[in-house]
């Protein structure tokens, strides 16, 4: 096993069968000490949040294998606290793709003039690269192709899935009477065919979401999801 990429939230590992295995930390991204799924900088660090996340993930996708949605993952091991995964290739250096429900975080920070916090969105989705020096720069599905990183056919498959994927993971939350107001995904190109497939984690780290006007924390979250 090589480790081929030190993450923010997860360690990354080559296996000799040419899949690649994901090692889930107790670190969340936020600033000064609170979280922030949209942050680029480690926060903090809450113990069990790993494997808490790995727990939702895995749920959700089961979820979309079930739905025959492209996922890069295979299998999870909760006591390991790892998750093995098909290889996939990045578009350019990494892309977020963050669908909205609620108008909250940088949202507001960007819209505030004409948005007002927490007003409806119908899964508006927006495309952020993943930057650190940049602080992770939003980009239009034109620039995207003039710059070569995904072609104009591409995006409308990724804002397609992504739209699909937000759906179902809303609708399991709305199961447990919890809102999604916003949520972040990953993706790549997975396979000989190199289609677009859904990768990385879908966690509590990774959204945003309410019971009763009030915000749930990542551990807390697991918790209410699979009880």
């Amino acid at each position: 096993m090589k480790l081929v990429y030190k993450g923010k939230t997860k360690d990354v590992f080559e296996l000799e069968d040419g899949n690649y295995l994901l090692k889930f930390k107790d670190d969340v991204t936020g600033e000064n000490g609170v979280f922030d799924p949209g942050a680029n900088t480690v926060g903090l660090t809450i113990e069990g949040v790993g494997k808490a996340g790995l727990r939702l993930t895995k749920l959700f996708f089961e979820r979309l294998k079930e739905e025959e949605i492209p996922i890069h993952y295979i299998k999870a091991n909760i006591e390991e606290g790892t998750m093995k995964v098909k290889p996939a290739t990045l578009f350019g250096n990494g892309l977020e793709v963050i669908c909205r429900y609620r108008a909250v975080g940088s949202f507001m920070r960007r819209y505030g003039m004409y948005a007002k916090e927490g007003q409806e969105l119908d899964a508006f989705v927006e495309v952020t690269l993943k930057d650190d020096a940049r602080q992770d720069p939003p980009i239009t599905e034109d620039a995207l192709s003039m710059l070569g990183i995904l072609s104009l056919h591409e995006y409308e498959v990724l804002k397609s899935l992504t739209k699909k994927i937000c759906g179902i993971v809303k609708d399991e939350l709305l199961k447990k009477d919890i809102e999604l107001y916003d949520i972040k995904l990953e993706f790549g190109r997975v396979g000989h065919d190199k289609h677009i497939a859904l990768i990385d984690e879908i966690s509590g780290g990774n959204m945003r979401a309410y019971k009763n006007g009030e915000y749930i924390e990542p551990l807390q979250l697991e918790k209410l999801m699979l009880e």
